[in-house]
This record gives structure tokens, sequence and C-alpha cells, in this order.
């Protein structure tokens, strides 16, 4: 079954309705391995794209740019226009004072690389990946707009960890007022156990008509169902190693919530991952979740979440495992 296509947010483009994300794509890890190299980058595009997936996420810092030169090693083989490329901008690229951020020189240095590694006159949307205190709105606004106008963006997004409602509201009336192109699209971190955005940033997203691209869907993992209350995290997990990521995931209120998604996951013979991926392909201001995966199987697995069909007082119950 090909993946269905929404709209992207508010505008008229449409994408599919799961995102996959390339944040592993050249990415090497603590023993000096690239998780996902050239070939297996291209094998997971692959898997995508025969599901009918047109919506590729990556990043200018994804493997020190790797990420971008393997989509667009990808992209020369196939017609361009059939994709809808999103890319974020803000980390350092270089070592000096405005080596990154949103200034103004930092972001017209980055996206003619960005474009240039993508092999791409254009990317459909660009996100600043954090937000810049140090740059004035009004400054990294006015540059974003030109990128539109230059046709070497469509549309723009902001990325962030933690919920910043007041910020991008802030942006998007300094949009408004000088006839700039707003931020359209928002890419925060929600997921069944991350909950942070409910409240004042969804409700921002809301007001502004701001669609909402989730990312870690799965809560790094943890809501595939690997973990376990009373047993110790298996050997070759993140849990293993990282006590930021035990710290942060392994409470007792987080396997609460693990508990209801598997108990919903029984009940419609589906995995956890499927059911959590299903809970925000099925929330009215999700736009589309994004996905990764280090195998084509994983991949498989969880566009398989597109088939999987929840009630609604199964969704409340998800809704309700964990509020913010």
């Amino acid at each position: 079954m090909s993946l269905e296509t929404v709209p992207l947010g508010p505008t008229g483009t449409k994408v599919s309705e799961v995102a996959f994300g390339t944040w592993r794509f050249g990415r090497e890890n603590d023993a000096g391995e690239i998780e996902v190299d050239r070939d297996r980058a291209h094998e997971l595009l692959d898997a995508y794209a025969e599901r009918g997936g047109n919506f590729i996420d990556t990043a200018d810092m994804y493997g020190e740019g790797r990420s971008e030169e393997y989509i667009g090693d990808w992209l020369a083989e196939r017609d361009r226009e059939d994709f809808v490329i999103a890319s974020k901008i803000y980390w350092p690229t270089r070592e000096d004072p405005n080596g990154r951020g949103l200034n103004r020189k930092h972001l017209r240095r980055q996206i003619d690389r960005i474009l240039d590694r993508l092999g791409t006159d254009y990317v459909d949307l660009l996100y600043t990946h954090r937000w810049d205190d140090d740059t004035p709105a009004e400054e990294f606004m006015r540059t974003l707009d030109g990128f539109v106008r230059d046709g070497k963006v469509n549309y723009l997004g902001t990325s962030t960890l933690e919920p910043n409602a007041w910020k991008v509201a802030k942006a998007n009336e300094i949009a408004d007022r000088r006839g700039y192109e707003p931020f359209r699209l928002a890419q925060p971190r929600y997921n069944v156990v991350n909950r942070e955005i409910e409240g004042n940033y969804l409700e921002m997203c809301a007001d502004y008509g701001v669609g909402v691209i989730p990312w870690s869907p799965l809560a790094g993992g943890f809501l595939t169902g690997k973990y376990s209350r009373d047993e110790e995290p298996p050997a070759d997990s993140r849990a293993a190693t990282d006590q930021r990521f035990v710290d942060s995931y392994l409470t007792a209120e987080n396997f609460d919530a693990l508990e209801a998604v598997e108990e919903v996951a029984a009940a419609v013979d589906a995995s956890p991952a499927q059911v959590s991926l299903a809970w925000l392909t099925r929330h009215k201001q999700v736009t589309a979740p994004i996905v990764g995966a280090r195998t084509v199987d994983q991949l498989r697995e969880n566009l398989a979440a597109c088939e999987v069909s929840i009630s609604d007082e199964q969704f409340e119950r998800l809704a309700d495992a964990k509020r913010a």
C-alpha cells in the first residue's frame, strides 16, 4: 500500500503522511564507523520511494554534510520534481565567529553549500535548526525571505528542542508587518512521552496557521518496546551506554505510558512503534512525523504504521497516558 499524501501544513504542496529523516546518513559513531553509508542510504531512499514516499528531511550538519551529499547523488538519477526536500541551517560549519547561527553571513554562505551538496537549485523547505538569540529576528527573517524571493527556498520552517512559542510568534509578527515570508512549518520534538509542546506551543501553531512536523516520534527508540521496567536495557541499546537517555526516558511515568501503547498495540495487532506513529498521523495538528531507520526492514515496519487504524477511544487513551 502506498503512502497517502497530505498538505504540507498550510501550503498547497502535498507531501507523504510520513517523512523520512536522514540524520544517520554519514554519521560517524564513537568507534569511528559510519552508521549509514552511501550504499545503505540509497537502499533506504529506494525503499521509501517504492512506498510512494516523497518527503525527505535532512540538515546541513547531518554527517558533516554527507547526508545531503548522499541524497544529492540519489536524486541525480531521478526526477527532482517528484520529491519534497527539507533541510536545516544553524549549527557551526566553520571555526570563526560567524560560522554558526542565523546571522546573515552564515545563512548566505550555507544556503549555497546546501544546494550544492543536494545538487539542486532549491529546497522545498528550509528550517532554522535552532533559535539564535544573538541575531535579531528582523535580520534573519529578512535574509530567509530573500532566499524565497530568489527561488532558492519555497517555504520556511523552524525546528526546536525546547518550546519557544513566543519567539516564533514574534518572528511571524515581524514577517507580517514587513511583508516577509513567515515560518509556515515547525519541527518540534513530540511523541507519546515527550509532550512539552502541548499548551502554548501547539496553541501558537494553531493560531498562526503553522504546520507541525514532529521529530523523535519514537522517543529515541523508547516507544519501540525494546525496554522493560524490570529488566536491564539490552546490551546493544542506547540505554546501555547513555546515562542521560536512561534518566530522561526510563522513568516510571514513561513506562506507564508505554504500557498503554503496548496494550493498544496488542488490541490492533501492531507493534508499539507502529501505534506510536499512528497516534501522531491521526493527530489533527500533525502534518507528518519524521521517521528514520538503519535498515530497510526497520523503515518498512515504521511505514506500515500508516496501515494501522486506532479508534477515537484508543487515541484519547494514548493522549491521556501522559499529559504535559
